[in-house]
């Protein structure tokens, strides 16, 4: 309209780097992080932040370069959630799971120029820095984090690994200037981080989150969590899934303390809860189980509700309800490493107050509908883009847009577009929609297995068993766990003449692969294939289902 302008006065780039900057004057003498004995306040942490940006400048990062982070819940992972975007670099947070193969898949994919590594994962990123020497790589610097709430950090094993040139992380903290200047983004759909989603590690999976969907994911994840300012969070999400679904960001928009957590155990959960009166958490089904299986001499009485976010794999009804009676509230959401972590959230309507205990914890484990960061989430048939019948019943595609979705897949353009067909983000998971517009998860169109909120390529498992010298053909499948939710299963036909025990199996497997993508249930049988001799997995699916679920008892 006449008479208007864009100009600095009236636009600003959206980044979450801004949320650190008003705690640190609103909640500058509020504690922002908790960790043992380690305490901050936001001005500490915006101070320290500040220096890690200044000495990342000093190391050469400079706009749009890639820092990689291979660390659990400790306070260095929770500032380079902040640090290295204001330098004007991406965050790569990998997964602590991983082995040196893909650790090594990764830092190369993502031409990450630092990798900052836990004391206590040194040996795998060493192991990943030699296989890309090997490949005569550039390596990234490599900079240590020890942690003073572990003795193992001191030991003088992690100082000889060291190589000369690397760093040690409060070291590299010194080094930097206070008064830096932060380098905001001159888009806000630039890039603040890299995540890395299910794939093989002949072709991983980078998806790029920008400035302004990580700030509209991160307050919307406040309004669905229903985090008012100051909320009390204990890290029991790692933050490397989805950057915490963005929930590093959305604890320093609301001037709130984050309890870190480097091991989730039954006990530091309910320690931490009562210590530090924590009023918020999150976590795959899997943390809630091991909450409502805790033993009894582990639980305490909670002096007032805590609010628990869940997602990653639909979570059974009768754990919302133990969780209930133990004094959580559950806020059920769903998404994917494509939409910043939660995408939907069940919302809780009065009218189903009035329902059975059973009832109410069915409608829970529903995905619900699109939170208030997304444009839209439907149900729709995969090739006429049609919304599908909201009878419950008809089954479709689950689909997605707006502005928490990611840019793009990194170097693959043929998948980001594929992603994008239609004009929607494909998720290729598959659900039904009720009367209400309620979406809930049915399958999944494409054979990846959660485990523990970790995605599992059953493709990449299979070809690991195919490579034991024994195995004819093989087949693996999720298999219902009470613990993990699913784990993989294994079916296996032998070459004739040829002998292999489970167990044989299984080791070759976790001695190919990280130990939570080795199958824990093998079968030795004939695959039932198709005419064309493509296996017929559903088939598989259906014995597995009438197996039942794998016990905790029959845990790895």
């Amino acid at each position: 309209m006449e008479g208007t302008v864009k100009c600095s006065a009236n636009y600003v780039p959206l980044s979450p780097i801004s949320f650190l900057e008003r705690s640190a004057k609103v909640y500058s003498d509020r504690l922002s992080i908790v960790h043992g004995n380690v305490k901050y306040t936001w001005r500490e942490t915006r101070q320290r932040c500040i220096r890690l940006a200044s000495a990342l400048t000093h190391l050469g990062i400079s706009r749009g370069d890639v820092v990689a982070a291979l660390a659990p819940n400790i306070p260095a992972m929770y500032e380079l959630h902040f640090g290295v975007p204001m330098a004007g670099a991406v965050l790569c947070a990998l997964n602590t799971r991983h082995d040196s193969a893909m650790v090594s898949v990764l830092l190369r994919h993502s031409e990450a120029k630092i990798i900052f590594v836990d004391h206590q994962l040194l040996d795998v990123a060493k192991g990943a820095l030699e296989i890309l020497s090997k490949a005569s790589r550039k390596l990234p610097h490599l900079i240590l984090i020890s942690d003073r709430e572990s003795p193992l950090s001191s030991q003088n094993n992690n100082n000889r690994s060291l190589a000369s040139k690397d760093l040690k992380y409060e070291s590299f903290l010194a080094n930097g200037e206070p008064d830096f200047e932060i380098v905001w983004p001159n888009d806000e759909w630039d890039a603040i981080a890299l995540n890395y989603t299910s794939g093989t590690t002949s072709r991983p999976k980078g998806v790029v989150y920008s400035h302004r969907g990580a700030y509209l994911n991160s307050l919307a994840a406040a309004l669905l969590a229903e985090m008012p300012s100051m909320p009390v969070y204990l890290w029991t999400l790692p933050m490397f899934h989805c950057n915490g679904w963005c929930l590093t960001w959305t604890v320093a928009a609301q001037g709130g303390t984050n309890i870190c957590l480097r091991n989730v155990t039954e006990k530091g959960i309910f320690d931490s809860i009562t210590q530090h009166q924590v009023t918020h958490m999150a976590g795959a089904p899997t943390v809630l189980n091991m909450i409502i299986n805790a033993p009894r001499s582990v639980q305490r009485p909670l002096s007032r509700t805590v609010n628990v976010m869940t997602g990653g794999a639909p979570p059974p009804p009768q754990v919302l309800l133990k969780m209930k009676e133990l004094g959580f509230n559950v806020t059920h959401g769903y998404g994917l490493t494509e939409t910043y972590g939660p995408a939907t959230v069940c919302i809780w309507k009065p009218e189903w107050n009035s329902l059975s205990p059973d009832e109410q914890a069915n409608i829970h484990a529903r995905q619900g509908v699109n939170h208030l960061g997304l444009e839209d989430v439907d149900v729709k048939d995969s090739e006429s883009m049609k919304s599908v019948p909201s009878d419950a019943k008809t089954m479709g595609e689950v689909m997605i847009r707006g502005n928490t979705v990611m840019n793009g897949y990194l170097k693959d353009r043929k998948a980001t577009e594929d992603a994008f067909r239609g004009g929607w983000f494909r998720s290729g998971d598959l659900a039904v929609k009720h009367p209400d517009g309620y979406i809930e998860l049915k399958d999944r169109s494409k054979d990846i297995i959660i485990s523990g909120g970790e995605n599992i390529s059953t493709i990449e498992v299979e070809s690991v068993i195919f490579s034991h010298p024994s195995v004819l053909e093989a087949a693996v499948v999720g298999r219902p766990d009470d613990h993990w939710g699913e784990t993989p299963c294994a079916f296996v036909k032998l070459k004739n003449g040829c002998n292999a025990s489970a167990d044989e199996i299984i080791k070759h497997c976790r001695d190919c692969l990280p130990h939570y993508m080795a199958p824990r249930t093998v079968i030795f049988d004939d695959l039932p294939t198709t005419s064309t001799g493509k296996i017929q997995k559903f088939v598989l699916r259906q014995r597995v289902k009438a197996m039942g679920s794998v016990s905790k008892a029959s845990k790895l």
